[in-house]
């Protein structure tokens, strides 16, 4: 689940301000201009070491011209039975004690493409006659509950890489998919483009068999003539860059190496092992890990 978790997590860090602009537009009309961003600290303190953590859980601070907001982001992937509704009202209060003067946002994000036959807790309250002692509820972004053919021309990078989670019939699937790499391809740099085409292929389940036909239906489109020049380009290139990727996956170990090394002293044998092995996404995934844990066994986990 590790590597999903981390796919969606790296979205929101690249495109935090996009992320607003969707989940929540009223916070720009109500707070003026937007002056700063923060990721504030992650993975809220566990109240019992057993405690299960929290997927994705990326709290991000909004600083505008009149007020602070916290979108505090949580992802579900798979089984909503592991949703508790009082577990997050707990980690909600706590950052609303650490960020007193922030409006926090709770998100659930669901991201699995599926029916429910049950819904999850909305709200809790407690009350007595006429007197409400508490209300908490959160904001509920279940992807599947959103139509793609809606979003087709919305200008937002973070809706058209989320494209292929959300519902379509399996005649749209083509187009889904074309539509979500032209638009990411119109709205964010090429390196930008490069790193999330694969995030739209794989939860698209783009078989490599598929691909020839549809960059062919790609080439024979007006409107997306750029964006066949630049898969041509750039499978042209792919040769090429293999063994730059081979050097940049080897400095990049080596800088991880250095940095565990002088968290943790002299690393394990099994630890220089695994980092020789390690993939592109696991080495930046134990890259955000190392200022916050206790162990090396901590950052090195899978």
């Amino acid at each position: 689940m590790e590597p999903h978790d981390h796919n969606f997590k790296n979205v929101f860090l690249d495109f935090p301000r996009e992320a607003l602009a969707w989940l929540l537009p009223e916070a720009f009309q109500n707070y003026g201009e937007l002056k700063r961003i923060e990721f504030v600290r992650q993975e809220p303190k566990k109240r019992k070491l057993s405690d299960a953590h929290l997927s994705l859980d990326m709290p991000i601070l909004f600083a505008f011209e009149a007020g602070q907001v916290i979108l505090w982001l949580v992802e579900f992937q798979e089984d909503k039975k592991r949703f508790s509704i009082y577990r997050l009202l707990r980690y909600t209060t706590d950052l609303m004690e650490s960020h007193p003067q922030a409006t926090l946002v709770p998100t659930v994000l669901f991201t699995k493409r599926g029916e429910w036959r049950k819904d999850v807790a909305r709200n809790v309250e407690s009350r007595l006659g006429d007197r409400l002692f508490l209300h908490f509820e959160y904001q509920l972004v279940r992807l599947f509950d959103f139509e793609a053919r809606d979003y087709y021309d919305y200008r937002n990078p973070v809706v058209k890489i989320l494209l292929p989670k959300m519902n379509y019939g399996p005649e749209e699937r083509g187009e889904v998919i074309r539509r979500a790499y032209k638009g990411l391809f119109e709205l964010v740099t090429p390196m930008l483009f490069d790193k999330y085409v694969d995030f739209i292929d794989v939860y698209a389940e783009v078989k490599e068999e598929e691909k020839e036909a549809m960059y062919k239906g790609i080439t024979e489109q007006e409107d997306t003539a750029m964006l066949a020049q630049y898969i041509r380009d750039r499978g042209f290139q792919e040769g090429k860059l293999e063994g730059k990727l081979e050097g940049k996956l080897e400095g990049k170990s080596s800088l991880l190496e250095r940095l565990l090394t002088r968290r943790f002293g002299a690393l394990p044998a099994w630890a220089r092992e695994q980092l020789a092995a390690a993939t592109d996404q696991q080495l930046d995934l134990w890259a955000e890990r190392v200022l916050d844990a206790d162990t090396i066994q901590d950052v090195l986990a899978q």
